[in-house]
């Protein structure tokens, strides 16, 4: 009787534990598929909020006309804009590290709706400058890129990162298209009206689709509230190891190549003498290439080399990109050279994002994200004064010599340095 209560009680156990197991699993099954869905719903907000944002991009210089506003004004005004991102963009990462990326990317979806309201109501010039005030917290990609930090291993981060590209590429394809379109068959008004309607849209999606905190709760660091406009808690995340240094490459390797993309405007109508058509045509090209390289080459890339060889090959990959430059005469000779340019310009962004985030705390990799998207704002804000400066005194070329000599010193740098790379974040 006892030999048979023994089995009955052992038997009892084991369906228990086979419970236990199968309820564990599904438990597993369900959080990794949350997973799924919430870097799923980051993608699809950045691809919007990008979408529209290129839009607008290529409408304002129309509606900036219109309004009577001249070159050196339409220039103020692109100068606004970077600035305004430039300091946001740190602020919008410590506000995600204080009150969560699901409230981050409402505050970036809500400030695209205010963006696009003022902008649909410009009827003036001052007006228009005011419509680029809630730009200061449009950081749709940043906020995107810390729901993915979040949600990945540091083993799978660079990876997921990259597949980003793929929503930059459609925003700059569809974006500028839809732009062009709206604007020319209904009005130089109703991109704007487009862009308010999404941007509400995306505001609804990030309320709706992201829980309160993406953040596994194992990872989640409780820290104490302090002051989201603190410039000193911004500036300690540079003195992590390895941070500082992989922040200069980032800033500096491709600088050239943003101010000849910045001035390339000018470049198309003055140099390769295009129409507006055939810019059109090459940034269409461009999107394409970013997505197919960001999206596809550079997560492959990822999961067979260490990111120390990528962030060098990418480095070697620019300093040949300015040789090209140097020696480039034609618009042909430009779509060959854009090839390698959009390579090392997705596999330095992908691989130092995934570096740095990974070099300092978990509490922090939204201030972090904040501040590697400022160096596209700060191109954005010196870029047609230099620029300018090198294309009319020197010419085209010198954004290729420019850009050769200050990779091959950071290549070298890269050779000689011994940058902790590998830093994992601290617990």
């Amino acid at each position: 009787m006892s030999t048979m209560n023994a089995k009955a009680s052992s038997g009892g156990e084991e369906e228990a534990l086979g419970m236990r197991s199968d309820t564990l699993g599904e438990s597993v099954c369900s959080g990794e598929g949350k997973r799924r869905q919430m870097i799923l719903v980051a993608y699809l907000i950045a691809t919007l909020e990008l979408t529209f944002l290129f839009m607008q991009m290529g409408v304002m210089p129309y509606l900036a006309k219109s309004l009577g506003l001249d070159l050196v004004g339409f220039g103020y005004l692109q100068t606004t804009f970077g600035i305004l991102q430039l300091v946001g963009g740190p602020i919008f990462g410590r506000f995600a590290d204080q009150f969560g990326t699901r409230a981050a990317l409402i505050l970036s979806c809500a400030s695209g709706s205010a963006f696009f309201l003022l902008m649909s109501i410009s009827t003036n010039i001052p007006l228009l400058f005011l419509s680029r005030l809630p730009a200061v917290f449009m950081h749709g990609l940043p906020g995107a890129q810390k729901v993915i930090t979040d949600l990945t291993t540091p083993s799978q981060r660079a990876d997921a990162l990259g597949k980003l590209g793929l929503c930059f590429g459609i925003g700059i394809i569809i974006g500028s298209a839809l732009g062009g379109v709206l604007s020319t068959k209904f009005g130089i008004f109703v991109p704007t009206y487009i862009g308010l309607v999404g941007n509400l849209i995306n505001t609804t999606i990030a309320m709706v689709w992201m829980p309160l905190q993406a953040k596994p709760k194992s990872d989640h660091c409780v820290t104490e509230h302090s002051n989201v406009f603190s410039i000193r808690e911004i500036l300690r995340l540079m003195k992590f190891p390895g941070v500082m240094e992989v922040f200069i490459v980032k800033a500096f390797a491709g600088l050239p190549a943003g101010l000849f993309l910045i001035m390339f405007s000018v470049i198309s109508m003055d140099f390769f003498g295009l129409e507006a058509v055939g810019s059109g045509y090459l940034m269409s090209y461009f999107g394409v290439l970013q997505m197919v390289v960001q999206g596809l080459v550079v997560g492959k890339l990822t999961n067979h080399c260490t990111e120390r060889t990528l962030l060098r090959l990418s480095v070697f990959v620019f300093a040949g990109v300015g040789l090209g430059m140097s020696l480039m005469r034609t618009v042909w000779h430009y779509c060959i050279i854009a090839v390698p340019l959009v390579f090392a310009f997705s596999t330095l962004g992908t691989i130092t994002d995934s570096i740095l985030t990974k070099a300092v705390p978990s509490s922090d990799t939204g201030t972090m994200l904040g501040i590697c998207a400022s160096v596209q704002p700060l191109t954005r804000t010196v870029g047609p004064t230099i620029g300018g400066v090198l294309y009319k005194q020197f010419g085209v070329s010198s954004f290729g010599y420019l850009q050769l000599i200050v990779n091959i010193g950071l290549f070298v740098y890269l050779l000689k340095s011994k940058i902790p790379l590998r830093e994992m974040k601290s617990k």
